[in-house]
């Protein structure tokens, strides 16, 4: 077998290594020692997906704040309320990288997503 064929026994070790510690970190590398970061859905996210998110995530956490009446309920769409709701679950499980997948619908930001009168938290 030629040499360069396969990966070396020590750029695997290296690699299993940052992946050990982007996991025991918090998913977080790179990030300024109290950066806070939300999670949005990505615009390009399946609507069917998008709708699984929204009511796994609000039978998680309360959202009462994308209901009719409440500060982030417009604009009344789906991106919009799943990315509330999917915030929302993240932010209430430790704002951990895994907690913001969401069958890869989703995605972690460093830009705080607040408008008007609807707080990301």
């Amino acid at each position: 077998m030629v040499r360069g064929a396969q990966p070396s026994a020590s750029l695997l070790l290296f690699s299993l290594g940052l992946v050990l510690l982007y996991f025991t970190s918090g998913g977080t590398i790179g990030l300024a020692e109290g950066q806070k970061t939300w999670c949005v859905a990505k615009p390009s996210a399946d609507e069917k997906v998008l709708t699984a998110n929204l009511n796994y995530a609000c039978s998680q956490v309360n959202c009462g704040v994308i209901q009719p009446g409440g500060p982030c309920y417009k604009p009344d769409n789906l991106v919009s309320h799943a990315a509330v709701a999917m915030n929302l679950y993240y932010a209430a499980h430790g704002r951990n990288a895994w907690n913001c997948y969401f069958q890869n619908s989703a995605l972690v930001v460093q830009s705080d997503p607040s408008y008007g009168s609807c707080t990301y938290y």
